[in-house]
């Protein structure tokens, strides 16, 4: 195998520019854009450069991987290490390892996504160059919070990323956003508040804050009882951005109110900013502490398993009225619980299987809700009840590359064997059978079958939503007795003859599908559906010679714009589900060394 040497100083160059374009970005995004790149008007102008800021950051990550040290991933590579405030020993420490490159590349890839989907359907509220601007510095402070070694710049990178996100719901999102905004500010910022107490303890009780030398001890400069405050402290605020049961109230409101690229940066990336404060700072710098606090963070994690996946259950069946966007926002607890059970065994094998779930979360849900996206602006609606029955929904029918993308992406999430889902639940569980020395292995194992259960869950809700969005709901009301049915059937085919019925259900459906150029514009003139107001019903079957109604009207497709946004969040869910050990070749040894107090 071939392989590509970069000079460190280039390595350096790459990981600052990672961390600092952005943010660059977000300052030109606000500056009135020169005579050569004006375009068709501003607003197509400041979305173009957002793809430009984000395809050059995403360009410098890959570079960034190619160039890593493939041998030795538990080194800390790309490093700088700058004095930045002496009198308190903080220095501007950057570097990355096998845990955060893959996280490093993840937010890189889907940001640029998001400003591409963007680009070509720009969201729906005030000028985009606000909009731009907020979702670049919400990379720049994502992309930091992965790449810093020092406590107090993790922290300014954590707490950078809630401004722009309560701007991007608050302004920018549906129903309900402004309640949503302010529930997800208070809930993260009363958490990082905690959450800064813990992390100063630790560095002056330690007399440092670089998470590197903290790792190194091991722990072994701070006592029993200032570890457990530490950890009490710090994994409080990590455990409601992650979020965990029962700190996790604001994240459907937060989901539900957000717009579509919102959606995909919150659960993609900044839920996985909890999750790797759990492995990069509690796991190395406190392990005592974890160990007397991983039976309850693992407890914990169960329960969001099964509560989100019964959450999804009662929002999935028919009636409910359930939002398909908040469906698939409870269905990120039940996945991030996994990720909080691996992380509790404090094993490599749990602790991998975390890592590896982070990151096919990102994967999955992005691309999920990209599609829930999609589906809400052809219907106009998120509504379960509506996408399953009154619009007649039947993706497959309809819309059918939609219709197969939104399958793949439910049995991705489900965890099917071959796709990125499937690792990291059975790593995690496996974990959960033998954990670390010192942990009850009866209570984990208990732990593991609530999981294992919790699974079968997550695949009865999934397979649900698959049937009635994409195939419709069957209703057989409309078939009574054959006494009944055979004469009202002449009167409901009499039907079209009512002068008020024809003119709106045509109309609305003519009104859906827009951008499909090969749909007849003559449906909208078709009587006959406004006999069948209810789509799936069975109507009149006993009537031979009757004339039947039309299929409802193809909607649009996956357009190529779509097609680009997606199409590498399902190649790379494919990718990490047939070759789970491209990412495990990167995470082990950096777990192991973690783990082992910094030796390899």
């Amino acid at each position: 195998m071939t392989v590509i040497v970069i000079s460190p100083s280039v390595m350096q160059f790459l990981l600052a520019f990672i961390v600092v374009g952005p943010l660059l970005g977000a300052v030109a995004a606000l500056l009135p854009a020169p005579p050569g790149l004006k375009g068709r008007n501003p607003d197509q102008a400041v979305l173009r450069h957002g793809v430009t800021v984000t395809g050059a950051v995403l360009i410098a990550a890959i570079v960034l991987a190619v160039g890593f040290d493939h041998d030795h991933p538990a080194t800390m590579q790309a490093t700088t290490d700058i004095s930045w405030i002496p009198a308190l020993d903080v220095r501007i420490h950057l570097g990355i390892d096998g845990i955060s490159l893959p996280l490093l590349v993840l937010t890189a890839l889907l940001t640029f996504l998001c400003a591409l989907y963007s680009y070509f359907k720009p969201p729906a509220g005030p000028s985009p160059k606000a909009f731009v601007a907020l979702v670049l510095v919400l990379e720049s402070g994502t992309l930091a919070t992965f790449a810093v070694l020092d406590l107090l710049l993790f922290f300014l990178a954590f707490e950078m990323v809630l401004i722009p996100m309560y701007f991007l719901i608050n302004r920018w999102g549906g129903d309900q956003r402004q309640a949503a905004a302010w529930k997800f500010i208070l809930y993260t910022l009363l958490g990082s508040v905690v959450m800064l107490l813990g992390l100063l303890l630790v560095g002056l009780k330690s007399g440092t804050f670089d998470m590197v030398a903290l790792a190194t001890d091991n722990g072994r400069g701070l006592t029993t009882s200032v570890q457990v405050i530490a950890v009490l402290a710090i994994g409080l605020g990590l455990a409601v951005k992650t979020p965990m049961w029962p700190l996790h109230s604001w994240l459907p409101d937060a989901h539900t109110a957000a717009p579509t690229v919102g959606s995909v940066l919150l659960a993609g990336v900044l839920l996985k900013m909890g999750t790797y404060g759990f492995v990069r700072i509690l796991l190395p710098a406190a392990p005592d502490g974890m160990r007397t606090f991983a039976p309850y963070l693992a407890a914990f994690a169960v329960v969001g398993i099964v509560y989100g996946s019964l959450a999804c259950l009662a929002l999935a069946r028919t009636g409910a009225k359930g939002d398909l966007k908040r469906l698939i926002a409870y269905s990120s607890v039940g996945h991030m619980g996994f990720v909080l059970l691996g992380i509790a065994t404090m094993t490599p094998t749990g602790v991998n299987g975390a890592l590896f779930a982070n990151i096919a979360h990102g994967l999955i849900t992005g691309l999920l809700f990209f599609l829930v996206g999609a589906v809400k602006d052809r219907y106009g609606t998120a509504d379960l009840d509506t996408l399953a029955g009154a619009t007649g929904a039947a993706l497959y029918g309809r819309a059918p590359r939609l219709g197969a993308l939104l399958a793949f992406a439910a049995v991705a999430s489900l965890g099917l064997p071959g796709l990125a889902g499937f690792w990291g639940e059975m790593l995690t569980l496996f974990g959960a059978y033998s954990p670390a020395e010192g942990l009850s292995r009866p209570a984990f194992r208990t732990f593991m079958a609530i999981g294992a259960f919790g699974t079968l869950l997550t695949a009865a809700y999934m397979l649900i939503v698959v049937r009635r969005v994409c195939m419709g709901e069957h209703t057989l009301s409309a078939r009574t007795t054959p006494d009944t049915s055979a004469p009202s059937a002449p009167s409901a085919l009499s039907a079209p003859s009512i002068p008020s019925a024809p003119s709106a259900a045509p109309a609305s459906d003519a009104s859906q599908a827009p951008a499909t150029p090969g749909t007849p514009q003559t449906q909208a003139a078709t009587p006959a559906p406004a006999a069948s107001p209810t789509p799936g019903t069975l109507q009149a079957p006993t009537t031979p010679g009757a004339p039947q109604a039309p299929p409802a009207p193809q909607l649009a497709d996956v357009q190529p714009y779509e097609a680009a946004a997606w199409t590498p969040l399902v190649a790379l869910t494919v990718l990490a589900g047939l070759w789970p050990a491209v990412l495990l070749g990167l995470t082990d040894p950096a777990v192991q060394k973690l783990l082992s107090g910094g030796k390899s």
